[in-house]
């Protein structure tokens, strides 16, 4: 990670950048500028043209990095060695779209057979549901599918289905759904529009027991047992699907093995979209389109192992949000697509980079001495200039930006040239600022920005888009020196959860004064 002395050598950098406006920093860049600060690489245009930075600030950060041996890092997380310390456990995520046949070991077992297997697994479900062969309780072919998860098990797999909307695999029969809340009037809503003759649930989770995606499992099995009287054990073994790193506890509730896919401890939430979490993904894509996903993460992946650092997107990015957030105290970020395909990805990016690296204490288990991930947020870019984009333009926060859009479009080419001179619009505009008529109407401007451009939006870029915020957060997670992988402020919640809901069904009582009167009161009025 980061000494005093890295972060001092970038703070001397800062004090040109403090001064000088962006509109300065551009017009006295010209051509260099867009030169040194537009890179192309995997179908990306990345245009770091409106930081508040130079090409001098990028190469005295690459040597910082060679300091802190960030080459040795990545090739820590690709072997599979311990980087999740406090779990003591690699982070496999990769090793999961690994196309080549290179080893990659845990505990001595080559890993990449079993991940194999499981494709082979998907594949074979997905004939089924393609052959219409599988069959609900009434001997109907199945019509839709309820994927039941939460956080990243959830989030990912969304995504990617909505981003991809119109990939669908030409033979896939059936709708998907999605479900996380935990509260059920989520699942209420999309089980009345289902028939429970023609409805497959997939339920995922690492534990097989977790308190939103099991109470949710149940609902679906009243339901069915409600329209059919049938035994749950028959329902269970016709409609449903577990994914799970726990196959006991799969068969333990009741699905069988052949309905089971599994995922390795080794794979985090947030990043198991690329595994058997990922097989509704592959309903919709087919395996071709699912492996165009992980072939396009891979080709990411190679990037980032093996590219400069100052051609390398993901550094890059995460050079542009160290600078931005500890540099130049920035502390809120703001992720503006300007494409509806990616209108979750703000959703998927909160998660993916604020439960990662939003620790305050180092791998060392020491109190970290710089802030470490800023406060992530966003929305569709052409929703937002009507909502928030006031704050950006004339508000007090200092905010940096990230948009990002593809060239071609899923709409008209009229319309995509709409979307995307807003998009150009409002960047020039956060850069630069306007003085007005009168105050009210000055745009002072100075906002960072970055420019992230895909050719298109297909299965293979998506795949590479993903995976390159992932090794953004684990290159700021090195520089920080905390670990990503781990999310025990999540896991406490989940106990005081369990503890909670034994009190509110009077099982037991609370500790703490506050929640207990709480509890009391709120059984009073159930009552």
């Amino acid at each position: 990670m980061f000494e005093a002395q890295h972060w001092q050598q970038l703070f001397s950098l800062a004090a040109p950048f403090q001064k000088k406006h962006l509109r300065q920093l551009l017009s006295e860049g010209g051509q260099t500028r867009i030169q040194q600060l537009q890179k192309r690489h995997l179908g990306f245009l990345l245009d770091l043209t409106r930081q508040r930075l130079d090409q001098a600030v990028l190469a005295k950060f690459s040597q910082l990095l060679d300091d802190i041996a960030l080459r040795t890092h990545i090739e820590d997380l690709f072997q599979g060695a311990q980087v999740n310390r406090s779990e003591q456990r690699p982070a496999l995520h990769t090793a999961l779209r690994q196309r080549s046949e290179t080893p990659v070991y845990v505990e001595g077992e080559n890993i990449l057979p079993a991940v194999r297997a499981q494709w082979q697994r998907m594949d074979k479900l997905i004939q089924r549901l393609y052959q219409r062969q599988w069959r609900g309780y009434s001997g109907r072919a199945i019509t839709d599918i309820v994927h039941m998860g939460v956080g990243g098990s959830e989030l990912g797999p969304h995504l990617v289905v909505d981003a991809l909307a119109e990939y669908r695999h030409p033979a896939c029969p059936v709708r998907l759904h999605f479900v996380a809340n935990l509260d059920g009037g989520e699942l209420q809503r999309i089980l009345s529009q289902l028939n429970p003759e023609t409805t497959l649930f997939v339920v995922v989770s690492k534990t097989f027991t977790t308190l939103d995606t099991m109470a949710n499992a149940q609902m679906a099995l009243a339901w069915l047992q409600a329209a059919s009287g049938r035994d749950e054990a028959i329902l269970k073994h016709l409609h449903f699907v577990g994914v799970s790193a726990q196959p006991d506890k799969m068969t333990a509730w009741g699905i069988p093995p052949a309905h089971q896919l599994r995922f390795w401890s080794w794979v985090g939430g947030r990043y198991s979209l690329w595994s058997a979490v990922g097989f509704v993904i592959a309903v919709w894509l087919g395996m071709e389109g699912f492996m165009a996903l992980l072939e396009g993460a891979d080709a990411m992946d190679q990037h980032y192992r093996h590219a400069p650092w100052l051609d390398n997107l993901p550094v890059l990015l995460a050079m542009i949000g160290v600078w931005n957030h500890n540099v130049l105290d920035l502390h809120a970020h703001a992720v503006l697509p300007y494409d509806y395909r990616l209108q979750l990805l703000p959703r998927y990016l909160m998660q993916l980079e604020m439960e990662s690296n939003g620790k305050s204490v180092t791998q060392l288990g020491e109190p970290v001495e710089q802030h470490t991930c800023p406060v992530l947020w966003g929305e569709l870019g052409p929703n937002a200039q009507h909502a928030f984009y006031q704050l950006l333009h004339q508000g007090t926060e200092a905010v940096s930006c990230e948009f990002l859009a593809a060239v071609k479009g899923a709409a008209n080419e009229q319309q995509q040239t709409l979307n995307l001179a807003n998009c150009l619009a409002q960047m020039q505009v956060l850069a630069s600022g306007r003085e007005g008529d009168m105050p009210a109407q000055n745009y002072p401007g100075n906002h960072p920005a970055s420019l992230l451009l895909m050719d298109a939006l297909t299965p293979w870029q998506l795949g590479a888009l993903l995976a390159l915020y992932e090794h953004k957060v684990y290159t700021q997670a090195v520089i920080w020196g905390v670990n990503p992988f781990d999310q025990w402020g999540v896991e406490l919640g989940k106990q005081i959860a369990q503890q909670t809901l034994s009190a509110l069904q009077g099982e037991a009582q609370m500790e703490n004064a506050v929640t207990a009167a709480l509890v009391n009161y709120l059984r009073e009025q159930q009552k």
